[in-house]
Formats: structure tokens, C-alpha cells, sequence
């Protein structure tokens, strides 16, 4: 796909992965609608962005809310092209605690954000990206979900969220193999160990330790890694239908 004056809706778009994803693609020439359920924070994002960027408050498990913002990405910059899925929760929690069993609206709640909201964006954002005027190649847009090496290295005290990123793990061939006759890509991203807002509150001794498990980089993984990631998936058309791992070799132990 050909970014430039191209239009990607970023969820989790204010901090993180998800601003790392939208700073690459509007580097490229691209117009973005970040959607992140913190207003305050989005809006700040969106402004040190310029003209190339709009926000747009959702919860996005929340049907009405992602089709506004949907709706504002058309109105605003005249058609969908691409999406990126990077809003989602990472709570810690065993099956059988020191409190007793796991808190089924914890698991819940982390379904719903991570794997639902994901499935609502896509199939939202899929029926706008039909309607586009295919590109030369036939290509009418691409999605690009965030997954975790949680899916397959879940540890424990992950089980709602491996079981979360293992079901868009999963959704990614089906999706693509439908979606292949109107011209729509899916692919999945499962990052590793990343230097996010979720670990900036650990001691940088504990942030050194998790890096040095990394075979090689041994260090946190870099936002702006994963947004070039983003961007290459957007440009190379023949990615489709695939979980790439971005994670330097890791595989999680047990604990």
C-alpha cells in the first residue's frame, strides 16, 4: 500500500505501541484517527501531531463509539484505509490465588478488551474498507492486530491475558483468507518484552533484568521498533495471514 495521503485508524493510539504505530505511518505521509479511551491524553497526542492526526474518544468494545470513529476517519480524510489494534490491558492474576480463584470479571473484562474490542474494530473497520475503490494491485486496505509472545509463551499469572492474545493469534488466517476476495490484508504483530508505559514504573534495575532475558537485542523492545514493523506490513502487500513475533528470540519461562 502506498501510505502516503493514505488514512489509519490507531487504537491506543495516545501512548505506547499504539502512538509508536501512528507516528511511523504519518511520517510516511499518512492521516491517522487515534482512539484511545483517555481523552485528555489522546487529544495532547493528537495535537502534537498536527494537521495529520484527529482523535477520537472510544471504548473499543463499545459498537457505537468505534463506528463514530469509523464514520470521522471517512468524513474527515474521505476513505479507510488500514487499521491498527493496540489498545489492551495486561492484568496479573492466577487462576487460584493467595484470595481464592481468579476474579471472572477480571478475565472478562480482559476478553473484552483485548480480543473483543479487537474483533469490533476489525469487522467495523472491515465494511468501510470494502467500500474503497481498490488500488491498482486490488488492494482495498489492511489490518494490523497486536497480539503478545503471551499467546504461546503465557505465564503464569497470565491466563486472561495469553487466553486474550492467543484468540487474536487465532482470528488472523480466518480473517484473511475471507477478506482476501475484497482485497483486505490481515496480520498480526506479538511483541515481545516492549519499553512501554506498562513498565515505566519499574526501578531500571528490574527494566535491565527483563532486557538481559531478550537473546539478542538483550534490552527492551523499542515503540518506534514496532511501528517500523506496522509500517512495513502496510507497504509490503504479500504480508498477509501471518503472526510475526517481534521479541529478539525470547521464550518466556514459566515465571
Amino acid at each position: 500500500m502506498h501510505i502516503p495521503a493514505s488514512t489509519f485508524l490507531v487504537t491506543g493510539g495516545a501512548s505506547g505501541l499504539g502512538r509508536a504505530a501512528a507516528e511511523a505511518l504519518i511520517a510516511a505521509g499518512a492521516r491517522v484517527v487515534l482512539v484511545d479511551i483517555n481523552a485528555e491524553t489522546g487529544a495532547a497526542t493528537a495535537a502534537a501531531f498536527g494537521d495529520a492526526a484527529v482523535f477520537a474518544q472510544a471504548d473499543v468494545a463499545d459498537e457505537a463509539q468505534v463506528q463514530t470513529a469509523i464514520t470521522l476517519a471517512v468524513t474527515r480524510f474521505g476513505r479507510l484505509d488500514g487499521i491498527v489494534n493496540a489498545a489492551g490491558i495486561a492484568p496479573a492474576a492466577k487462576v487460584l490465588g493467595k484470595n481464592g480463584p481468579h476474579a471472572l470479571d477480571l478475565f472478562e473484562r480482559t476478553i473484552r478488551i483485548n480480543l473483543l474490542g479487537t474483533f469490533n474494530v476489525m469487522r467495523l473497520a472491515i465494511a468501510a474498507m470494502a467500500q474503497n475503490t481498490p488500488r491498482e494491485s486490488g488492494e482495498r486496505g489492511v489490518i494490523v492486530n497486536t497480539a503478545s509472545i503471551a499467546a504461546y509463551d503465557g505465564q503464569i499469572g497470565q491466563p486472561a491475558y495469553a487466553a486474550s492474545k492467543a484468540g487474536i493469534v487465532g482470528l488472523t488466517l480466518p480473517v484473511a483468507r475471507e477478506c482476501a476476495g475484497l482485497g483486505i490484508r490481515c496480520v498480526t504483530i506479538a511483541p515481545g518484552i516492549m519499553d512501554t508505559p506498562l513498565l515505566a514504573g519499574l526501578p531500571e534495575a528490574a527494566r535491565v533484568s527483563l532486557g538481559q532475558q531478550v537473546p539478542f537485542p538483550s534490552r527492551l523492545g523499542r515503540p518506534s521498533e514496532f511501528g517500523a514493523l506496522v509500517r512495513h506490513i502496510v507497504e509490503n502487500e504479500l504480508l498477509n495471514g501471518e503472526t510475526i513475533r517481534l521479541d529478539g528470540a525470547l521464550r518466556m519461562a514459566p515465571r
